[in-house]
């Protein structure tokens, strides 16, 4: 890796994503290239790489670091724009795609990228700052409503009542402007006893909000099918997914895509015409070991899957 930041599963990505010398392959989040260098490095000189990432810095730092290499081409895009990515390069399929979900090390470690509770940074959370949409906005405009629906489908977070109902009642005293008010007004919605608990407080409600600003769920539903279609036969989909739900979205897909048959389960034969598009690689998702999650306390809720299209 060369010094670089590894990313986790690094190894597993890379051995199941199967990769050719001369393939074609997308990693439609570039984040610190991690995973994009260690491909690249395996793939020939008539090889191609499509990095894309809609951060403006992931895709600066990816310029510096593959330097003009003539194998690659970097997209400041949305992954679910793949079809326009790839009509614009002149290519139509291709061996590998590789989506590692979630908010990345960088946007984390930025404290003014909005996205941690450990420091203070005016409310953002946006991965594309084109996006006029921000958590200022998710904040101070949204209605309680729909406040506690993001806190707890997208966090799980049992206080999401409590939590909507505070915010509500501190912005119309004055706007809520940054993190650490955020974080106060969470933890004075909360009961002594969940502060004791060893989660940071405002964990579950950032990781809400931060889905929601980005609307990464529906990102992920929009692009599986597409990105399963620009593989050739024999390619691989690899997705890495940090929470319950995301995880949830690319199993169901996978299955639909694997027996997307709609006969009734009574007809002795298909009628509908439709077959499989992938088949799975992985019968199960594959975590993190042991080893990883001393190195890296993050890697504890990842999980990969891999389909191949058949």
């Amino acid at each position: 890796m060369n010094g670089l930041h590894k990313p986790v599963l690094f190894s597993e990505t890379l051995d199941l994503l199967n990769i050719r010398q001369d393939g074609v392959y997308v990693d439609g989040t570039l984040g610190r290239a991690g995973h994009a260098m260690a491909v690249l490095e395996r793939l020939g000189e008539n090889g191609r790489l499509i990095g894309i990432d809609k951060d403006h810095a992931a895709i600066e730092a990816a310029e510096e670091k593959f330097r003009g290499d003539p194998r690659v081409v970097l997209a400041r895009n949305d992954f679910r724009n793949l079809s326009q990515i790839l009509a614009e390069v002149g290519i139509e399929t291709v061996d590998g795609i590789l989506l590692d979900l979630g908010v990345s090390s960088p946007q984390l470690d930025d404290a003014s990228r909005g996205f941690s509770y450990m420091a203070d940074a005016p409310l953002d959370m946006r991965m594309d700052r084109r996006q006029n949409f921000s958590a200022y906005d998710l904040i101070n405009f949204s209605s309680e409503e729909e406040l506690k629906r993001i806190l707890w489908e997208y966090g799980e977070e049992r206080y999401a009542p409590r939590i909507a109902k505070r915010i509500i009642e501190c912005r119309e005293k004055a706007p809520i402007e940054t993190t650490l008010q955020l974080v106060d007004l969470i933890k004075g919605a909360m009961p002594a006893a969940a502060l004791r608990e060893k989660q940071h407080p405002a964990k579950r409600s950032f990781q809400a909000f931060r889905i929601a600003v980005n609307d990464e769920l529906g990102a992920i539903s929009s692009v599986l099918e597409v990105a399963a279609e620009h593989l050739n036969v024999g390619g691989r989909l690899a997705v890495i997914t940090f929470h319950s739900l995301e995880d949830r979205i690319v199993k169901q897909a996978f299955k639909q895509m694997e027996h997307p048959c709609t006969c009734p389960k009574e007809f002795p034969v298909c009628v509908c015409g439709k077959t499989p598009l992938i088949t799975p690689v992985t019968k199960k998702p594959v975590t993190a070991s042991g080893e990883e999650l001393e190195e890296n306390p993050r890697a504890r809720s990842a999980k990969l899957r891999v389909a191949e299209r058949v």
